[in-house]
């Protein structure tokens, strides 16, 4: 008789493949060294570079464009503002439930960025404060992340804690019990901020959302954590639903518990918001290592352009930016202009309004342009003002073909 082949070992039960949901990762993301930007050389010494000094030269490029930011946009400053608040505002005796936040807003406005950068920033300096060494001995863990996927329910969520925390009890036992071990993880660590992002997956008015509302309303009993939940439309989802037209009364009290906090998009309807647009692309200019850029090469000749393109989102931007940047390096032309970006793909969100914001900047009905009385130095972000940014706005500039 053939020897039967042994059985494939399973795959192991996971909520997201992000290496923020292991402490491991969560480590490497808080302690990475500030990213050192490549020096920009002239068109001169660029050419004299060897083959392969070249390939890596640019591939330093390359991986310094996908990771610009994250940037003080008034945006992230608020809820930086906003979380340091309430986090601190948590730090009660264990018999008093702890106040939770929710972070709603459309994609691509940078609220998991804010959320992770403000992370980091705590996790830092709780370290510094404590040490990475608890007074029981345990490893210090100040922050725990998960990451909802869809038909979450309370055992996978708690079996992601677990696996955040690396417990060897993370694949057999009942839900109490992984109740039980990730209360004893959070302890034995001194967690202090439990994030769950992604939280639109879970379903909450079906029987799996409102075993997670109970279970959420038990970690804010029992656990001492600031929930901080991020995700899209989750009022409209059902975690702010105050239960008067509903028996779910555990989903009203999570509701009652949590605070909303939101981010919106950048506008152009006010001078001040047009500063902000015009900062912000000051910030992004400074950090774009082409050899052929200029002074006002994004926020003068091309802030309506990016305007249109980006519908103010942040991502849309940066994603736009990131992907022109590599196209300009690849083609040699080593700038960012009108013709080039034209070329660059980018989200169908924004694509689909490109056309509405377009009309309005030609017709004037809007514009993006900051009045020169409403520029005062002190409002930069960092650098200093090009001779440019008391000129007129400038069209696009042509590239030859």
């Amino acid at each position: 008789m053939m020897a039967k082949k042994a059985a494939a070992p399973q795959p192991e039960a996971h909520l997201d493949n992000l290496t923020l949901s292991r402490k491991e990762g969560f480590r490497d993301f808080v302690n990475a060294p500030v990213r050192v930007q490549p020096e920009l050389l002239t068109a001169r010494a660029l050419g004299e570079l060897s083959e392969q000094a070249r390939a890596e030269y640019d591939a330093r490029r390359r991986k310094w464009h996908a990771n610009l930011g994250p940037f003080k946009t008034p945006q992230l400053a608020a809820i930086h503002d906003d979380l340091e608040d309430i986090v601190a505002s948590n730090d009660q005796d264990g018999d008093k439930p702890k106040g939770a936040v929710a972070i709603d807003a459309y994609p691509g406005l940078g609220k998991t960025t804010a959320v992770l950068d403000f992370a980091k920033k705590f996790h830092l300096r709780e370290i510094a404060e404590n040490g990475a060494v608890t007074d029981s001995g345990g490893e210090r863990w100040p922050v725990c992340r998960v990451g909802l996927a869809g038909n979450t329910g309370m055992v996978a969520f708690n079996k992601a804690m677990l696996g955040f925390y690396a417990h060897p009890g993370k694949s057999r036992g009942s839900a109490d019990d992984y109740a039980y071990r990730a209360l004893d993880c959070v302890l034995s660590c001194e967690t202090k901020i439990l994030i769950i992002d992604d939280l639109h997956f879970l379903r909450w008015r079906n029987t799996a959302g409102v075993e997670i509302s109970n279970h959420f309303k038990y970690i804010a009993n029992e656990f001492p954590v600031t929930l901080i939940y991020v995700g899209v439309d989750l009022d409209k989802r059902g975690l702010f639903f105050d239960g008067q037209a509903t028996s779910d009364r555990a989903i009203a009290q999570t509701a009652r518990r949590t605070t909303k906090l939101s981010m919106g998009p950048f506008g152009i309807r006010t001078d001040r918001q047009r500063l902000h647009w015009h900062l912000l692309l000051l910030t992004v200019e400074q950090r774009v290592v082409l050899v052929n850029k200029r002074p006002g090469m994004l926020a003068h000749d091309l802030s309506d352009y990016l305007f249109a393109r980006s519908t103010g989102h942040i991502g849309s931007l940066m994603t736009l930016i990131n992907r022109g940047c590599w196209r300009a390096i690849r083609s040699g032309v080593e700038c960012l202009d009108g013709d080039l970006l034209d070329e660059v793909k980018t989200d169908a969100g924004s694509e689909s309004r490109r056309a509405e914001f377009e009309a309005a900047f030609t017709s004037r009905t809007l514009t993006t342009e900051v009045q020169r009385s409403r520029k005062p130095a002190r409002a930069r972000t960092s650098g200093s003002p090009s001779r440019s940014s008391h000129v007129p706005k400038k069209a696009p500039t042509k590239r030859a073909r």
